[in-house]
């Protein structure tokens, strides 16, 4: 005896899982205005309503025939009807393929819709989920990436199924892309080789350069032959350059580069063009405690010591002196180019007064002065010129005590004097007081 129909279909359905919550597959029977009817096997075909079929812009593709999957809501609602759902079978769907992406650590793709407070607002498939202002990009950024409406890949780092939570994090992906862009561009990288790369960050102590997927350093010190106190004044973000090799790391991914290296060395031809004992116009670049740097042309600068200065101003600040930026006649002292390093004079540029002194004034000449300071062992006179003459204390009394002699003079005092001794290199003068 042949089976009856509705044997053959209790049978089937004795096959399926039809607990509520179930995901079955369904054929498409009818799709009118608001409702698309399925048939899953069952004794009744549901119905679902039609926006549950429409995609992010609103756009329904179902038609008849079409094999959908829906969740089971109840088999039988007491009216001989079988509730199912398509929105609940897209969660669980997509639920299950979070849960998978979790434990495999592969990437899933979702949709940034709007900024939220601390992040963004994303949706992966019909999840809504959460993307933390920290894992946007891969380094912290003060302004954040116009990355509204886009779509992007994310790795999943959090999982709350009670609680509707889902964080991801965008920044991982970057991290993996990038490494992988970093191990192939190091594969052809070489020292001394020129690439083309984008200022992507500026610190105190140089700029990284993106060469496209790895970041190189710029040290502060290779950005210009000239002197460099800020990066900032010769690099903008965003600048492309030309950079070269200096030096890499395949272990650790570290790439150095030089901005200056790659334009010619004014240190090659010092030489030739500034000779010692030669007198040229530079402009004062830095101004220390122990001197000032003067710059004689791009990459080329000296130092002015101190004791360079001036003639007669031995203790103040070289700010006293001269000042930033102004315009110099420096002569120069010395020039190593082993060690790329010139000493200048300021004062050399300038009479010597003790020279102009010894040259004006024999030994026995009288000369007027004032009294600049007294001291345990003399006086010390100013004399024309700005410098000073030493009266010692054993030629000032006959006393068996010529301290006592120092009481009869004050700061200020006009004295006659007679030269007793010169030595202009040593910038010493003798006076004796004139009878």
């Amino acid at each position: 005896m042949t089976e009856s129909f509705a044997a053959l279909l209790d049978e089937s359905l004795s096959t399926l899982d039809m607990q509520p919550g179930s995901i079955v597959s369904g054929v498409v029977l009818d799709v009118d205005n608001d409702w698309v009817t399925v048939h899953v096997g069952l004794k009744s075909e549901g119905v679902v309503s039609l926006d549950e079929f429409r995609n992010n812009e609103g756009e329904v593709s179902i038609v008849v025939g079409d094999e959908v999957e829906v969740a089971l809501e109840a088999v039988e609602d007491g009216y001989g009807e079988t509730r199912i759902s398509r929105e609940k079978a897209r969660k669980i769907s997509t639920w299950k393929m979070l849960e998978e992406a979790l434990e495999t650590g592969e990437f899933v793709t979702g949709k940034i819709h709007n900024r939220v407070k601390g992040g963004f607002a994303v949706e992966v498939e019909v999840v809504k989920a959460f993307l933390p202002g920290s894992l946007v990009d891969v380094r912290p950024l003060k302004e954040a990436p116009d990355i509204e409406n886009t779509v992007q890949e994310f790795k999943v780092i959090k999982l709350d199924y009670k609680r509707n939570n889902v964080v991801l994090s965008r920044k991982a992906v970057l991290e993996k892309n990038n490494s992988a862009v970093k191990v192939e561009l190091l594969k052809n990288l070489e020292e001394g080789q020129i690439v083309r790369g984008v200022v992507k960050n500026i610190t105190d102590y140089g700029a990284f350069v993106d060469l496209g997927g790895l970041d190189g350093l710029l040290h502060i010190t290779d950005i210009s032959w000239s002197r460099v106190t800020n990066p900032a004044e010769f690099l903008s973000l965003g600048d492309e350059i030309d950079v070269k090799i200096l030096s890499f790391d395949k272990e650790k991914l570290r790439v150095s580069l030089g901005l200056k290296q790659i334009q010619n060395d004014p240190w090659e031809n010092v030489e030739s063009n500034y000779a010692v004992g030669g007198v040229y116009e530079a402009s004062v670049s830095n101004i220390t405690d122990y001197g000032c740097f003067a710059q004689l042309e791009e990459g080329i600068e000296g130092l002015i010591h101190l004791s360079e200065l001036d003639w007669t101003s031995k203790n103040i600040h070289p700010s006293k002196v001269v000042e930033m930026e102004q315009k110099i006649k420096v002569m120069i002292l010395e020039i190593d180019h082993d060690k790329r390093r010139i000493s200048l004079g300021l004062k050399q540029t300038k009479a010597n007064p003790w020279t102009e002194f010894s040259n004006k004034y024999g030994i026995g000449e009288k000369v007027d002065g004032h009294i600049k300071s007294i001291t345990d062992f003399g006086i010390f006179v100013g004399l024309e010129g700005d410098i000073d003459g030493l009266i010692h204390l054993s030629d000032i009394s006959d006393d068996d005590d010529p301290k006592d002699a120092l009481e009869e003079y004050k700061k200020g005092d006009k004295l006659e004097c007679i030269v007793f001794a010169v030595d202009a290199e040593r910038e010493r003068i003798s006076l004796k007081l004139s009878e």
